[in-house]
């Protein structure tokens, strides 16, 4: 993952409401909120709790959520637009490089990492420019869909606790549960649009069951005893934004705490969980 380069930031003016609002961003991006919000209600029942605190929004903010479905983002930008906010997401490189929709993306104001690359550098700088400048960035620390057997957040990596520190942006832990339900885990690959299919017919079973699609913006986590250079810290900073998750995804799926009760036949589960809260 990457390693910031850069030194807190100090901000000089008093937070306002307005900061990060949905009508501040690029209109491209207004209007995809707005027809993603159609989407979603389609899709399934959005239901929000939590929220993000009135003086943390015009500064460097980072929201890191779990990761379980292909749906995630839209689901995340329809529940932000319930408390007024407009993030941007931390993207694949590759995406942004797809003729039509990476222009999209880029003029919405979203970021790209690719880190075979060699671009990790810019990428932070473009990063840290965000938060600077009042932009809620979103970051799945997990970095794929998890593949846990029982859908709690991997591992993960330490890129987005190294982002926090570097820049001194804060952290808010958003967990989800449900837009699993909406959208199969699918193909590694869609060479063809049999390969699409999966996708489709899921979300069509989803739009006549309409499951709830719960998020939880979480209390901020307390990283103001931990620094960017000493050594550690970003495995402490990174456990604790990991456990924050976790904490707030087991009373979205207080029915299903081990494994989840929709079964998905294309995800395959390779992977393990060291965050599942355990009382």
């Amino acid at each position: 993952m990457l390693r910031p380069m850069v030194a807190r930031n100090a901000r000089s003016h008093t937070p306002t409401r307005r900061a990060g609002r949905v009508s501040s961003a690029p209109a491209i991006w207004q209007l995809m909120v707005a027809l993603n919000r159609g989407f979603v209600a389609l899709t399934g029942r959005l239901e929000v709790t939590g929220d993000v605190p009135d003086d943390l929004r015009g500064t460097p903010l980072l929201l890191a959520s779990n990761h379980i479905s292909n749906l995630d983002p839209m689901t995340l930008v329809a529940a932000s637009r319930r408390i007024d906010l407009a993030p941007r997401f931390v993207l694949a490189g590759g995406l942004l490089g797809v003729p039509v929709v990476g222009w999209v993306l880029r003029r919405s104001g979203h970021l790209g990492v690719d880190r075979e690359s060699g671009n990790a550098a810019a990428a932070m700088a473009d990063i840290v420019a965000a938060l600077r400048a009042g932009v809620p960035i979103v970051i799945y620390p997990e970095g794929k869909i998890s593949l846990d057997p029982g859908l709690w957040p991997e591992r993960g990596k330490t890129g987005l606790a190294r982002i926090a520190l570097g820049s001194g942006a804060r952290v808010v832990p958003v967990s989800q549960w449900g837009a699993h339900e909406a959208c199969y885990w699918g193909n590694l690959k869609v060479s063809g649009w049999q390969d699409l299919l999966p996708y489709l017919t899921s979300w069509l079973r989803s739009v006549r069951r309409r499951p709830a699609l719960r998020v939880h913006f979480g209390a901020p986590v307390d990283l103001s005893d931990l620094s960017e250079g000493r050594p550690g810290d970003a495995r402490r900073a990174h456990e604790r934004i990991m456990r924050a998750i976790a904490d707030g995804l087991a009373p979205l799926r207080a029915d299903e705490p081990d494994l989840p009760a929709f079964h998905d036949p294309t995800r395959p589960t390779t992977g393990s969980s060291p965050w599942r809260p355990t009382a």
